[in-house]
């Protein structure tokens, strides 16, 4: 039996991926005991989600200790970005950062 029907291809209009698959990191063993740090780059009210995930996490796991994003500046000020981000291992060191959560408005 022949169909009058026409056939099509279909193509995806993705292109093929340019990047290699990243490992997830392991789970904080106990988020009642770590420390996260915030890192943000200064737009889009940041600092309002920063707060409304700080008082969430805080009742899920009482004892998180957090790190305002102050401590590490702006990430994205096209002065200092150079040095603010290359810093930026050193400075989650010095607070003992367990885990950080990026706050990227664009």
């Amino acid at each position: 039996m022949t169909s009058s029907e026409p056939q099509l291809e279909v193509l995806a209009p993705l292109g093929p991926s340019t990047t290699a698959a990243v490992a997830l990191s392991e789970r904080l063993p106990d988020p009642s005991a770590a420390t996260i740090a915030f890192v943000w780059n200064y737009d889009f009210f940041g600092d309002e989600f920063f707060a409304v995930i700080q008082r969430e996490l805080e009742q899920t796991h009482p004892g998180m200790r957090f790190v305002g994003h102050n401590v590490f500046g702006d990430i994205h000020d096209g002065v200092d970005e150079r040095s603010t981000v290359g810093q930026l291992p050193d400075k989650l060191r010095e607070q003992n950062v367990d885990a950080v959560i990026l706050g990227v408005g664009a």
